[in-house]
Parts: C-alpha cells; structure tokens; sequence
C-alpha cells in the first residue's frame, strides 16, 4: 500500500471517507450509483466492467462480479471478456459494450464515425451516456485503488 493507514482504520474507509472526505464520500457515492441505478443488461454492464479491470489491473475488481436479482454473469465470462474480438458467446451489444471499454481507455481519440454508428445502432443514447459514465467511473476509481494499492484491500457490498 503506498498510503499509511492507522493500523486501527479500514483502509478504504479512511482513504476514501477521512482522507479526503469532500471528494472521497462523493466519489464513492457516484461508483455505488453507477450500480444501483444501471438499466444496462448485467452482461453488457460486466463486460464493460472486467474490460475496465483487466485493463487497470485492479486485483479486487478483476475478481468482483456484479449481481442483480440474485444473477451473476457465468464463470469464465471474464475469459470471454478478454476475448472480446473473437468469442461466441456474447450478443452485439455485449461485444460492442466490451470494444468501448476498452477504446474508452486505450484509443478514446480514435473513436471514430463508424464506431459511433454501430453505438447508435444497439444502444439509445441515453444508454451510450450511462455506459460512458460507468466506464469513467471504472476507469478513474479502479486505476485510483489500484496505483495507491488499495485494491487489494478492497471490500464493498456485492451489488
């Protein structure tokens, strides 16, 4: 861990909640809403997420897996992820969703018209705009615990 944490703290509860608490407790409400308030399909939603996590490298969100009404994407689903390009389990938009995470991270400069034709074509844009802030808030948050090396320290409610 690159922060000192009071031995008697949880260490994401300090870094986060007492650290910085103005940023901290907002930034951590804004991920927790990316997730209570997702009206993306939990598969699409996941392979946008492990997308984001094999890319940060976040040791705890490469192992989270998200759950609604009790489901969970299928093991190996982040093998598929890693896939993306060439799997045959995934729809449309779950390859696309997978595709801009990871331009999202690696390319976003480069989304060009064509991209955003086959967006437009699977997703509404109200939809393009909740998997945009999803995979922003992947991206800053996951990096965040992960440069500090706090994501190995991270435990949260299974959502």
């Amino acid at each position: 861990m690159r922060i000192d944490i009071p031995e008697d703290k949880d260490p994401i509860a300090y870094v986060w909640g007492e650290m910085v608490p103005e940023i901290g407790i907002a930034a951590s409400t804004f991920s927790m809403k990316v997730y209570d308030h997702s009206t993306l399909g939990l598969r699409e939603f996941e392979a946008a997420r492990l997308r984001i996590a094999q890319i940060n490298g976040c040791v705890f969100c490469l192992d989270w897996r998200t759950e609604r009404d009790g489901e969970k994407v299928e093991d190996g689903f982040d093998e598929a992820v890693a896939r993306w390009r060439t799997t045959e389990v995934f729809d449309d938009r779950t390859r696309l969703a997978a595709e801009y995470a990871e331009r999202y991270a690696q390319d976003h400069h480069n989304l060009d018209d064509e991209f955003w034709a086959r967006m437009s074509a699977l997703y509404s844009q109200a939809e393009i705009v909740e998997l945009s802030m999803a995979i922003g808030s992947w991206l800053a948050f996951g990096r965040l615990n992960h440069v500090l090396g706090l994501d190995t320290v991270c435990v949260l409610t299974q959502h």
